[in-house]
């Protein structure tokens, strides 16, 4: 038992810098969790990694205007997500290109600009902490900035719940009954830059989209239900979370990698096994209805 409090409970009684690593993963999990949950069930997946990116030149902008400050870098970083959005849909809506080619086309641009922003006013070591941060260094700011910003998601998915289902599951029904999806999905793409603008200053850019995409699609392989869904997707994202603090701790491994990595495994492993829409399961099931 002693052995099992040292190595699962002590680093964070010990230390309050793990403490506060543990609360920005738990905030992270509120709000980033619900969040891409919901991208993988609109098939957005891969418009969470370009968004992303999209944060990097705004959070550089604050970089070069303010060093290393939190809001001048979350400011500008918003502004950059929201800024790469707006220019996509108007793209999508005034071309012949779909809407995932123009956030391609369009997060490639950013985080070409903002690497070289970075590179050009800063360090190596300046342009490692942006793109993947670094959780155990989270501040008291950052923590409240994370945990603002989950608050604020969740208050939000509250009032924009069902229309954003319906326009998951059945987006022709809610146009024909007359509603605003177009304002739903602005709303909602607000929310995944303000998260993933919270996460990259614990995680980096390249590393917040990890924590929202994993444990999303994860959750999608356990439960057939929305309500399981999500709390699939923040249980996973907050167990990811503290394992991959445990196993920095212990074993001297960056932060960030480290918790992707443990959500990665966890999404390796639902592959195979979960109920749901695990590989095997779903073979034993075939090979049931066969005999």
């Amino acid at each position: 038992m002693q052995h099992l409090y040292d190595l699962l409970i002590a680093p964070f009684v010990d230390f309050a810098f793990m403490r506060r690593a543990l609360a920005g993963c738990l905030a992270l999990s509120l709000g980033s969790g619900p969040i891409g949950l919901f991208l993988v069930m609109r098939r957005m997946s891969l418009m969470g990694d370009a968004m992303s990116h999209a944060v990097l030149p705004g959070a550089a902008v604050g970089f070069m205007l303010a060093g290393l400050s939190l809001p001048a870098m979350s400011l500008g970083g918003f502004f950059a997500g929201v800024l790469v959005a707006v220019l996509a849909g108007l793209a999508t809506r005034f071309s012949s290109i779909k809407e995932d080619a123009s956030f391609a086309a369009f997060y490639l641009l950013s985080l070409a600009i903002g690497v070289l922003l970075v590179s050009k006013s800063g360090s190596n070591v300046d342009l490692m902490h942006i793109l993947f941060g670094s959780v155990l260094a989270v501040d008291d700011a950052a923590l409240y900035l994370v945990s603002g910003v989950a608050s604020v998601t969740l208050i939000c998915l509250a009032f924009i719940y069902r229309p954003m289902l319906l326009e998951s599951l059945d987006p022709v029904f809610l146009r024909a009954v007359g509603a605003r999806g177009g304002l739903w999905h602005m709303a909602f793409l607000m929310l995944v830059v303000l998260n993933l603008v919270s996460g990259f200053q614990a995680l980096g850019t390249l590393m917040a989209v990890g924590l929202m995409m994993l444990p999303a699609i994860t959750a999608r392989l356990w439960s057939e239900s929305v309500e399981g869904m999500l709390v699939m997707a923040v249980s996973v994202a907050f167990v990811s979370g503290m394992a991959g603090l445990l196993l920095s701790y212990h074993f001297e491994l960056p932060s960030g990698p480290a918790i992707i990595l443990v959500a990665g495994l966890f999404y390796l492993f639902s592959l195979l096994f979960a109920p749901a829409g695990g590989a095997l399961p779903r073979y034993i099931r075939a090979r049931h209805f066969e005999s």
